[in-house]
């Protein structure tokens, strides 16, 4: 689907039926460009794998928070994984209703749960025992109850990245599965708790279904543990973590990842809630930069660009691998290029001894997969002001998150009284 989705047409690269150039005319750069024909595909890939099995897809939030990406999912039946007040306010204006809503992340403060609990959510996935008390005496305040599934690390290796693997033991979420049986029987016997669920997330960008499966079989034990002793689950949440292919990888599809856990689910009465994030939107979108100035000395050729460390973060926090093109396609003869940005750092690189045609100053670039951990990982370091997102549907582009502005940039500062009096 991504090459159908970002393609050439006469030397142009498109998205949808939009030449790429065009949007830069009428923007400017740096800006994130995410299809919308492609975030409906994988939404419905998914979907449509659990065929009658009751489901629901709640969309990591995390991956990419904005307002027409989160709406256009809601529109087609989605649900949403938060792990911020911040995400459940941005997930309740862009139309996601708040039983389909689930409450992820080790950090809940008080006013976050209070939060969650007034507008309904359909559970919390709690990560550990003062969680589940702080929890409990917070829905006793506000004589609500609150719906909960205990987070289980059922310690499998999810063979990803050390930074984003959550299910081992030495992960900071979750509980083991000994604890999480504790806490359950604990749970059923308080007023103000209603044990909903069951959940785990063993980690993101995963290659294969095997650790899904392992961490699955791992699960159902504590589910027929707890039937046994009279503790009824409705829900089985498998988080998220597929992967998505940001040169040559070849993850699986969304509907080898149903089948497998349908085939094991086979028999089991709760309903499963999956929490997909970059395998919807990853390949989704791009960001678009142009080419500032090259630069050469006697050890490197360099490409330096308008987009930053601070507008996508991956290469520099993880060394991760985009896949970077020319907006306008080159036949020109390839050369070995670091692709740089303009922050004052050494790490803030967007790629390394990189192949690309010789290029021009003026030239634009896109940097591919950005859909996910893109503009909601930025920053504005360096003073720099975030970048204009834009969706595309068909023939039609539309700004749907304005450039900021140097005022932006300010807004909610002060100087002291002390300063402007002198004293």
């Amino acid at each position: 689907m991504k090459d159908e989705i970002f393609y050439y047409q006469d030397k142009s690269l498109y998205c949808e039926d939009v030449p790429v150039e065009k949007i830069a005319a009428e923007v400017g750069t740096p800006f994130y460009c995410y299809s919308s024909a492609y975030l409906e595909g994988r939404f419905k890939a998914y979907h449509q794998a659990f065929g009658d099995k009751r489901h629901l897809i709640c969309f990591a939030v995390k991956a990419n928070s904005n307002l027409a990406v989160l709406h256009t999912l809601s529109s087609l039946g989605a649900g949403a994984d938060i792990v911020s007040g911040g995400e459940l306010f941005r997930a309740i204006k862009a139309g996601i209703p708040s039983e389909r809503i689930v409450y992820s992340g080790v950090g809940k403060t008080e006013a976050e749960m209070a939060y969650a609990l007034q507008q309904g959510i359909l559970m919390f996935n709690v990560e550990s025992h003062q969680e589940m008390q702080v929890l409990e005496e917070t829905a006793k305040l506000l004589d609500k109850t609150a719906r909960i599934s205990i987070r289980v690390n059922p310690d499998v290796d999810a063979k990803t990245h050390p930074y984003i693997s959550t299910g081992l033991k030495k992960n900071k979420f979750g509980l083991s599965m000994d604890q999480a049986i504790e806490l359950y029987r604990e749970a059923a016997g308080s007023r103000w708790l209603e044990v909903t669920g069951i959940s785990f997330h063993i980690g993101s960008q995963i290659l294969e279904t095997e650790p899904f499966i392992n961490a699955l079989e791992k699960i159902q034990g504590i589910i027929h543990e707890l039937s046994s002793s009279g503790i009824k689950l409705s829900y089985m949440d498998l988080g998220g973590g597929l992967g998505i292919s940001y040169g040559n990888e070849v993850p699986p599809e969304p509907e080898d990842y149903v089948s497998a856990t349908l085939k094991l689910a086979s028999g089991m009465d709760q309903a499963i809630i999956i929490e997909p994030g970059r395998s919807i939107c990853g390949n989704s979108g791009i960001l678009v930069t142009k080419l500032l100035y090259t630069k050469k000395n006697s050890l490197k050729n360099f490409y330096v660009v308008d987009a930053a460390m601070n507008d996508l973060g991956r290469p520099s926090l993880y060394d991760a691998f985009h896949e970077i093109r020319p907006v306008s396609e080159k036949d020109n003869e390839l050369t070995t290029v670091d692709v740089v940005g303009p922050i004052c750092e050494t790490g803030d690189f967007l790629a390394r001894d990189r192949e690309l045609p010789r290029m021009n100053r003026g030239d634009l670039l896109a940097v591919m997969s950005a859909g996910a951990y893109g503009f909601t990982m930025s920053s504005n370091y360096n003073s720099r002001p975030r970048v204009a997102e834009v969706m595309v549907r068909g023939t039609r582009f539309e700004v749907v998150r304005e450039r900021e502005t140097f005022n932006d940039l300010v807004r909610g500062e002060k100087i002291p009284d002390w300063e402007e009096n002198g004293s």
